[in-house]
């Protein structure tokens, strides 16, 4: 995108050079000077005819209907009928919570009757109808509803750099989700990311904040359509810039983390996305988990009231994120106080809501929360409720035809092109000639759930199977869709073999699927330790085969070896369902000519080195393998020599979240076995601990020789994973779970217990099912956090205690999202 510097740039721009002049000693931590931020005014909300409307509601309310406002039930622990007694003003479903009575991945009618049981529910309590407004992670596209379009991820999108396209995408977005009677969008998402280590990379536009901020106003107003509302009546739904603020900035990359940077730079990188978005008349703002200095996001009001709502002129209202409130120091998910008072007007509190109900209608009556706050909290509220049109008609609800529809589908196949990036194309393998003979290789060729990525029908994109996207098309799909119909051949072989030799090979690889928690990385190394990918590579390249390389990732990452090993490489991202879009740009006609260029430049720089964690254009000693705006096209001739294949790194930090995965103990993780007469390394199959009470074997597993971990309790002892001190409090806020799958190879004599650091709890009666059969069972790490366990530095995630004969083999320990599958006993 070449553009003149904008407004919010220039504004910027300006208050970082004015805040850089204050003096650098002596400043509390975390605490602003609004006057040097850059200024914004919200566009459409605020009218003489809606205020009156507001203040005419707001008086009939009674305190406990003000207090019900300001809550957010999750569906998965909320029903309609606790809304006769309970009057809240949200309900969300979050990514791994299904419509009422429905399975875990749903079509478009469960989602719609859920969305009418409880607005009926809403409008039959007395006193005051103010109607629900009910929120999705619709993060790119209505990503919850199977046969709904989804969109690539904003990393993509980033490298497409067309703010039109963008508008169009919100568009889309809003009509599938108001057409199942959802209100509200939970984007854009507006984080200008620092650290690509982060696990929600993917979900920023770049690395820069003026390509953020001009996707920002375009996103709002595809998905609200014009300032004024009523965005329901209109097509549109209520959206949400997020996170406030700095979440892309956080130190190592780690999400929920603190962003220590000063404040010229946090208002410099991280508003102009909020500027942007304010000035197009986005409703809400969701606040960040993270930090600013040591200080949660969620209770500091510096940055919430008097840079947000007073320096940037945000007339909606401000809705936390999932028990986010529950950070704040001095609070829990069930009380909170701080949050209210420093600016946040909606509580998300997905499994807390009813007893943050009680207490916050406490604080409002005892004046902890004076009754001016509420009643502002309250106004904003009701003021978007108006503006979003939950009062009114809703034309597009029920319109099931436009999820996944035609037109919808040619959009995100667009999308798809022009986001590609094509990073090498030595000797011009590309584009392939359409009557070629292709084979397509790799795990992600005919893999629609990989290529989705996270956030698509689950939290963390997880479980997905080929049925769940019946309006989708694979890569391979399309491709062989366009090599068949010019009369070539194509052949689809994961494992890359073939019968007959193909003129060209195409590879489809790269990431599995994640979101937050599970996708922060120590590194940017792309399969450390174990490069099934490369080999894979290397053996086509080995037998005189040209060889395309298409890199499903959300984020750059280093892939030096990858990139000597293909003759092209295209960055491809997380392109969603219409993998056509990449045969569009790869696949040529039957003379060879392109039927579509490469338009995809970097947004993201990509790294030299697997330890350039921050590598951001600007920044001091800034030294890429690709620049940002790096994208070849078919007219560029350039060659690109081979890559030195050091990584750059040395020393590997704690993984918090796999423990056994792949038939390996996960670095810098260790087995070690304990008896009465101390500790012994589990190293191998015969190692025991010091008395023998507890012998290790390697049973096969999953179809993989030794890949499991075999426990053999003669006596009292214990089995445990150990390693460098872990913070699970996070992942415990995000209701994750300690994921075990075991075989129960003799039945135990005694009591068997999980121990998670000192807390532990007893595991025999989740260990059901026959002896000799492999089976899953999830339990909470809240369960833990009850038993009184401090989360914040675990040092020993899971281990098995026997106090009697027991025999019990594992084949994979690792955190794992709850999708209403977990237990706590």
């Amino acid at each position: 995108m070449r553009s003149r510097p904008s407004r919010t740039r220039a504004l910027a721009g300006a208050a970082a050079a004015a805040l850089l002049a204050l003096p650098a000693q002596g400043q509390p931590q975390g605490v602003t000077h609004p006057e040097l931020w850059p200024k914004a005014r919200s566009t459409g909300l605020v009218d003489p005819a809606t205020e009156a409307q507001v203040e005419a509601l707001l008086k009939r309310m009674t305190v406990e209907e003000k207090v019900g406002q300001l809550i957010q039930g999750d569906i998965g622990n909320v029903k309609p009928e606790d809304l006769a007694t309970y009057p809240l003003g949200s309900v969300l479903a979050g990514g791994d919570s299904p419509p009422l009575g429905a399975p875990d991945r749903s079509g478009p009618q469960p989602w719609l009757e859920t969305a009418r049981a409880f607005r009926a529910a809403a409008a039959a309590r007395p006193g005051a109808k103010v109607p629900l407004i009910f929120g999705v992670d619709a993060v790119h596209g209505n990503n919850n509803v199977i046969g709904a379009v989804v969109f690539p991820h904003n990393i993509g999108l980033g490298a497409a750099r067309n703010p039109a396209l963008i508008r169009r995408i919100g568009e889309v977005t809003a009509k599938e989700t108001a057409a199942v009677g959802v209100d509200w969008a939970f984007g854009p998402t507006v984080a200008t990311v620092r650290d690509d280590r982060w696990g929600r990379t993917y979900e920023g536009y770049s690395e820069d904040p003026e390509i953020v901020a001009s996707y920002a106003r375009e996103l709002v107003r595809g998905l609200q359509g014009p300032p004024g509302g009523p965005a329901l009546a209109r097509g549109g739904v209520a959206g949400s810039a997020k996170h406030f603020i700095g979440d892309g900035g956080t130190e190592n990359g780690k999400d929920q983390g603190d962003n220590k940077e000063p404040e010229a730079e946090l208002a410099r990188v991280h508003a102009p996305g909020y500027v942007s978005a304010i000035d197009a008349g986005v409703m809400t703002v969701m606040a960040s988990f993270s930090s600013w200095q040591g200080v949660k996001n969620h209770g500091n009001r510096s940055l919430l009231t008097d840079v947000l709502k007073d320096r940037m002129g945000f007339d909606g209202f401000v809705v936390s994120d999932w028990n986010a409130h529950g950070q704040v120091t001095g609070c829990t998910n069930e009380s909170c106080p701080q949050a209210v008072n420093a600016g946040i007007d909606m509580l998300m509190a997905p499994d807390s809501w009813k007893g943050l109900y009680r207490n916050t209608l406490a604080q409002a009556r005892s004046g902890e929360i004076p009754m001016a706050r509420l009643d502002d909290a309250v106004r904003r509220i009701l003021r978007v409720k108006f503006k979003a049109g939950v009062f009114g008609p809703r034309p597009l609800e029920g319109r099931l035809e436009l999820i996944g529809a035609a037109e919808h589908r040619a959009i995100a196949r667009q999308a798809v092109r022009e986001s590609l990036v094509l990073l090498k194309n030595n000797g011009g393998v590309l584009p392939i000639r359409a009557n070629a003979r292709v084979l397509v290789a790799g795990d992600g060729a005919d893999n629609i759930a990989k290529q989705a990525g996270g956030w698509t029908l689950s939290w963390q994109g997880t479980g997905n199977k080929p049925s769940d996207f019946p309006n989708a098309q694979s890569i391979w799909g399309g491709i062989r869709e366009a090599v068949t119909a010019a009369g070539g051949q194509a052949e689809l072989s994961p494992e890359g073999r073939f019968t007959t030799r193909p003129d060209v090979a195409i590879v489809v690889f790269g990431e599995e699927p994640y979101a937050e928690f599970l996708g922060d990385r120590p590194t940017l190394e792309y399969q450390p330790g174990g490069k099934t990918d490369l080999e894979l590579l290397r053996r086509l390249k080995a037998q005189g085969i040209p060889v395309v390389a298409v890199f499903l990732s959300g984020r750059p990452l280093w892939v030096n070896p990858e990139l000597n090993a293909a003759d092209a490489f295209v960055a491809a991202w997380l392109p969603g369902t219409e993998g056509g879009g990449v045969a569009d740009v790869l696949v040529g006609d039957a003379r060879g000519w392109a039927r579509h260029d490469f338009k995809g430049k970097l947004s993201f720089s990509w790294p030299k080195l697997a330890s350039q964690y921050r590598l951001n254009r600007g920044d001091a000693g800034y030294d890429p393998l690709f620049a940002y705006g790096y994208g070849l096209s078919y007219r560029d001739k350039r060659t690109v020599a081979a890559l030195p294949e050091v990584s750059g790194v040395t020393g590997v930090a704690a993984n918090p979240d796999r423990y056994l995965v792949g038939g390996k103990i996960a670095e810098p993780w260790r087995l070690v076995l304990r008896d009465g007469g101390g500790e012994a390394p589990g190293a191998g199959a015969g190692s025991a601990s010091p008395r023998g009470a507890v012998t290790l074997s390697l049973p096969d597993a999953g179809g993989v020789q030794g890949a499991g971990r075999g426990f053999n309790w003669s006596g009292p002892g214990e089995a445990a994973i150990v390693g460098p001190a872990a913070d699970l409090s996070r992942q415990a806020n995000g209701d994750m779970a300690l994921s075990i799958t075991y075989r129960v190879d003799q039945p135990a004599t005694g009591p068997v217990r999980l121990r998670l650091g000192k807390s532990a709890i007893a595991l025999s009666p989740l260990l059901a099912g026959p002896t000799g059969e492999w089976r899953t069972v999830k339990v909470k790490l809240a369960c833990f956090r009850k038993d009184g366990e401090d989360l914040s530095a675990v040092q020993s995630p899971v281990a098995f205690e026997s106090a009697g004969r027991f025999g019990l083999s594992v084949s994979e320990l690792r955190l794992s999202p709850n999708q209403n599958d977990a237990v706590c006993p």
